[in-house]
């Protein structure tokens, strides 16, 4: 499955480059309020479909190289059916919340597009399974706890979307993504014992 995803985000973005006006316009995630003259209009499908667009080829790798990370260790834990259904609430929640918080803050109608919302919902979702696992900072090359690393995102995203810093960065998404996979992970931890995780 994480190489399915992974596939999936390559093909899109194969495509993109091909006819990248038409696929913004109509599959990235528009804010409510963006329907106009100068701003294509929000749709549902919107909600999901903004996470295998990607801004260039280097944000691309970068998501890609997380998911692979992160992705093939939770796949091995919790099956491949579990990882898609995580990803895909993880890319929902990203996208709910940066749509929540594009209706609170005045800005300018730019689309979200990436699939870090998903990534970042991986990348808790391994930090609450393997929470002592270490994890290597590319820069520095700092190894660190999986729960640090993890707690560390998010208050930089949190810092970042509450001072408005980097406005092409959908900060509230990649939290909103982390929120998702402690949402499912949280709920599948509480279920029956014979349905628990591992």
């Amino acid at each position: 499955m994480t190489l399915f995803l992974i596939a999936l985000n390559v093909l899109a973005f194969a495509i993109e480059a091909a006819i990248p006006a038409a696929l913004i316009d109509r599959f990235a995630l528009w804010p409510l309020h963006s329907a106009g003259a100068s701003a294509p209009a929000f749709h549902v499908w919107q909600l999901l479909t903004y996470s295998a667009l990607h801004a260039n080829l280097s944000h691309l790798v970068f998501n890609m190289f997380g998911l692979f990370m992160f992705g093939s260790e939770i796949e091995r834990v919790l099956g491949a059916g579990r990882l898609l259904k995580l990803y895909v609430a993880s890319v929902l929640c990203g996208g709910a919340a940066q749509l929540l918080t594009g209706m609170m803050l005045t800005a300018d109608a730019y689309p979200a597009i990436g699939a870090s919302a998903g990534v970042f919902g991986v990348l808790v979702a391994y930090a609450l399974i393997f929470p002592r696992r270490r994890v290597m900072l590319l820069f520095p090359p700092v190894p660190m706890p999986a729960w640090l690393f993890a707690t560390g995102y998010a208050l930089i995203e949190l810092l970042l979307g509450v001072a408005r810093e980097a406005p092409g960065v959908a900060h509230f998404a990649h939290l909103g993504g982390m929120l998702g996979a402690i949402t499912v992970i949280g709920y599948w931890s509480h279920k029956p014992h014979r349905d628990a995780l591992d």
